[in-house]
């Protein structure tokens, strides 16, 4: 339905409606407030007496528009009906459990506990808002959060059993939650949908894990400059095409990996304001006729603000592909990084010497002395670039809203979390240990004619034209290849 108002300036509002006690709700879907807050503008709220007793309302302009119920989210696309003892939450409306391999093909619980953190703590804030929208009694509030603060010391003690019969981590919570606390917790689950709780948990472990990430890079750049601090006039020679190009500082060469590693620092922070908007209270995708207060849940778990339309907080991942795209960026510096100190670790270059502590042997050769730990970084990255592949395709071809495809995101976006905190971890580490060779780079900066550049310069500052003077300084560089010198001989 669309409402014409006044000082909005897009043709027609869209509008979600909602209940108890009645009441037409913008965009930004706050469940009951008058005036609802529409940029500068403002709606006003109709207030039917009751869901059921107003079928029809008009607005201000004259424009009838029609009040539908909406039902409340106990059920879902993954599942949503009473409680069943054998496992399964949405076994009201089937007279057959699933097999065994359909069971086994599509739980989730194996790798979403990971998530049991932030689900308990979404819980918590949903119990509390209920609560205080007269949903749930003060004393099943109390009940409920004391229940999900025992289950979590069960699973941080490692004495919780995951079942997967009851598929994810939202359904084994909530179901060891009833057995524990009975009626009160049957009641957790109303107004809400597995499908706005999963991206709900995963938006809260996103943002801490970005939080982890943001802090192993710094970590990685102050060992870069802590590294530079201790050499301050090692010289290196520069490489461009893999040539040698011109003579350059150490600590100049390094900080341009702290640069990089600086941008991917906004990029993680750019990704964590962009998804930090609760969907909660979207329910499976089209919100609740309850009344429900999404702003007081968003507050409470740290939230900007409620995401302004069910559909697409039920339904898009962007914030994953946009968090996964970062990742692979730091992956790909890593890389680069890494690139650089193997190369510098050969017997061709040895510039620098890596400690025994962060090297490995050869089974077969006793001499070999290998600067593993980077080569790993270097071949994990195609990992995350994969992952992040792998989640552009899972999402490319879906309708609206949610579809049980999207259970598929998380091992892709853990991994590339989990390899790219461990590659930051390891790099930051490799830097600590290892030490310039002084002398074989002091004995390499006089090859490969590094000054041409500078001596080319030196004819500018005499005044002869730069382009007169990089034809002069070229064939000076032939004539000393021709007689096996440098240029400075």
């Amino acid at each position: 339905p669309t409402l014409a108002a006044p000082g909005v300036p897009s043709v027609s509002t869209l509008l979600t409606f909602s209940g108890a006690p009645g009441g037409i709700v913008c965009a930004r879907m706050r469940s009951i407030a008058a005036p609802v807050s529409w940029g500068r503008s403002a709606v006003k709220v109709m207030r039917p007496s009751s869901l059921s007793a107003v079928a029809r309302a008009r607005t201000a302009t004259g424009r009838s528009l029609v009040v539908a119920q909406m039902a409340a989210a106990d059920g879902d696309d993954k599942g949503g009906g009473g409680y069943d003892s054998g496992g399964s939450m949405w076994g009201g409306r089937f007279e057959e459990k699933v097999t065994s391999t359909v069971e086994k093909f599509g739980e989730s619980v194996s790798y979403d506990s990971r998530l049991y953190k932030q689900d308990i703590e979404g819980s918590k804030a949903h119990a509390t808002m209920l609560a205080a929208q007269g949903l749930l009694a003060e004393e099943e509030r109390d009940s409920v959060i004391e229940g999900l603060t025992k289950i979590e010391a069960q699973i941080d003690a490692g004495e919780f059993t995951w079942r997967t019969d009851r598929e994810d981590v939202h359904m084994n919570i909530e179901s060891a939650l009833i057995e524990m606390i009975g009626e009160p917790g049957k009641r957790l689950h109303t107004a809400r949908s597995r499908n706005d709780q999963v991206i709900t948990d995963v938006k809260l472990y996103c943002r801490s894990e970005i939080d982890r990430v943001v802090d192993l890079v710094v970590d990685l750049q102050r060992s870069l400059v802590e590294f530079a601090l201790k050499n301050p006039s090692t010289i290196v020679p520069g490489y461009t095409h893999l040539q040698r190009a011109q003579p350059l500082l150490l600590q100049h060469y390094l900080l341009a990996h702290v640069e990089m590693l600086e941008r991917d620092v906004g990029r993680l922070q750019d990704c964590r304001t962009r998804l930090n908007f609760s969907p909660l209270g979207s329910c499976a995708l089209a919100g609740t006729g309850l009344n429900i207060d999404r702003f007081a849940t968003s507050s409470a778990l740290g939230f900007t603000a409620p995401m302004r339309n069910s559909v697409d907080a039920v339904a898009d991942r962007d914030f994953e592909l946009e968090l996964v795209s970062a990742l692979s960026i730091v992956a790909v510096h890593l890389s680069r990084l890494a690139e650089e100190l193997v190369i510098w670790c050969t017997e061709e270059f040895s510039f620098i010497t890596p400690a025994d502590s962060v090297s490995t042997g050869s089974s077969i050769m006793p001499q070999k002395k290998n600067p593993d730990p980077m080569e790993i970084v270097r071949g994990k990255s195609a990992r995350v670039i994969g992952d992040l592949m792998q989640l552009f395709t899972l999402c490319k071809g879906l309708p609206l809203a949610y579809n049980r495809d999207l259970q598929e995101d998380k091992e892709s976006l853990f991994d590339a979390l989990d390899t790219v905190k461990a590659s930051l971890e390891v790099s930051a580490e490799f830097m600590r240990c290892i030490t310039v060779n002084e002398a074989r780079l002091g004995a390499g900066l006089e090859n490969g004619h590094l000054d041409a550049t500078t001596l080319a310069d030196y004819l500018v500052r005499k005044g002869v034209p730069f382009r007169t003077g990089h034809e002069i300084v070229g064939r000076c560089v032939a004539k000393a290849v021709a007689e096996g010198k440098q240029l400075q001989q």
